[in-house]
Formats: C-alpha cells, structure tokens, sequence
C-alpha cells in the first residue's frame, strides 16, 4: 500500500496505542471552554464497569443525522432496530480491542439493537492503512465481510497496519492483490476522509467514542455500562433514565 497521507487529509503520527487518560486528557485540552464544562459535568450522569463517571455530550442532530449516510460504515445487528449505537474506532486503539468484544456480547444479547462501526484512524497512519484495507473488502464483499475483518483484526494482538490487515483480509479468503488495489483506490481514500471529518467535526477525539442519538460517550465505559445505556435508551430514549442511577 502507498505510505503517506491515505486518508485525502493531514494524519500525524505517533505511539501506536495511547492510555484512555492520555486520550481524554487530550481531547477536553482541545476542547473550547463551554464544551470542557460540559464534559466535566457530563451530561448524563452514568459511570463505567469501574465506577468512575463516564464524560458524554449533547451532539448536534444535524451532525449524527449524518452518520448513517456515510459510505462504509459496518453494520451489525437487525436492520429493524430499536436502538442504534455507533462506535468510532482505531484498529491500534487497546479499549477498541476490549469494546469489539463487549459490543459483540452485546448484539448477541439484544435481538432489536444495530451498531454501526464508523472508522476513526487518528492513532498513526498504520491504522489508517488498515481501514482501507477493511473499506475495501467491505465494498466488494459487504458489510458482513467487513466485520468479519474487523472481528478478526481486533481480535489479534500487536500492531495493525495494511500489509497485517490484508494478511487478514487473504485469510478470509479475499485476493489480496484485488483488495490491495481496491484500498488503494480514491474512492476507498474519500469514504475514509468523509469518515473522519465528520468523527472531527463531532468532537470525537478519544478513542473509541460511541454516538446513540444525539449523545456522545467519551471512551469506552466497559460492557456492562454499555449494556445499561442502550436498555435505557429503549426505555427513556436517553442513556439513562431519569432517577435511575447510569
């Protein structure tokens, strides 16, 4: 696959995977003041499998309205859903490896959610690489064939990048030099940037966020904490129901 910029924008480098704190930190630093408030305060009040408050915050509508139009989002779940979640993610992201299993249990317990997975490759450029090895078998297998991918690649230890990824893809039984140039493609190249710019202009710069609704939740919160939030949401059509703790 071509080095450099594979996403049609500016990617920094970096360490490969970065604490959940580190992450957080950074993301509240950029924040502007009213938005930090926000998160300090939550808007929501829910804590994660570890009891700590989980950071969420009031989306625009007319930003996640847009995800599910997006090219290449994996779609998990009934198509009759009850309950959308979406997660963004890096495939170098350690609690992405820990949420690939939760949302998995997840959509195995809960017969009317849907979870779209939305790439979000803002760790290094080698994640950005495996997700346009995973676009690229998606658009000529579908979206099954996409999160038989993602399942396998979160599922393994070590760094990701594209040539471990199209190993993965070859392993599936999708011929790599096909997926290779397909990933390599300006369309595989602009659903990725159209991805991420919109991940951007949402604020979601941890890894990974989650957006139901018009909530964003900052960071993996644990399955359990996940589990809580899309029953309340069926029930309150919040990610937590008031009076209840979250």
């Amino acid at each position: 696959m071509r080095r450099g910029d594979p996403a049609g924008g500016p990617l920094r480098g970096g360490p490969a995977c970065l604490s959940r704190r580190t992450l957080l930190a950074g993301l509240l630093a950029a924040w502007p003041a009213a938005a930090l408030a926000q998160a300090e305060g939550q808007w929501h009040a829910i804590t994660g499998d570890d009891g700590r408050p989980v950071p969420n915050t009031r989306l625009p509508g007319e930003l996640t309205s847009e995800i599910a139009g997006l090219r290449g989002v994996t779609w998990i779940g009934t198509r009759e859903a009850g309950v959308t979640l979406h997660e963004f993610y890096d495939y170098n992201c350690p609690w992405c490896r820990k949420a690939a299993h939760d949302i998995a249990a997840l959509v195995a317990a809960t017969p009317d959610l849907r979870v779209g997975l939305v790439h979000n490759p803002i760790l290094s450029p080698r994640s950005a690489q495996a997700a346009k090895v995973h676009l690229a078998v998606q658009r000529r297998a579908g979206s099954a064939a996409g999160y038989a991918l993602y399942a396998r690649l979160l599922g393994a230890p070590g760094a990701i990048d594209g040539p471990r990824a199209l190993d993965a893809a070859q392993a599936l039984g999708h011929p790599r030099a096909a997926i290779e140039a397909e990933a390599d493609s300006p369309e595989i190249g602009e659903a990725l940037a159209t991805q991420m710019r919109l991940s951007a202009n949402l604020g979601l710069a941890a890894t990974p966020p989650y957006v139901v609704g018009t909530t964003g939740v900052l960071g993996h919160p644990g399955g359990r904490a996940l589990a809580r939030m899309v029953a309340a949401v069926a029930a309150c059509d919040a990610i937590t129901c008031e009076g209840q703790p979250g």
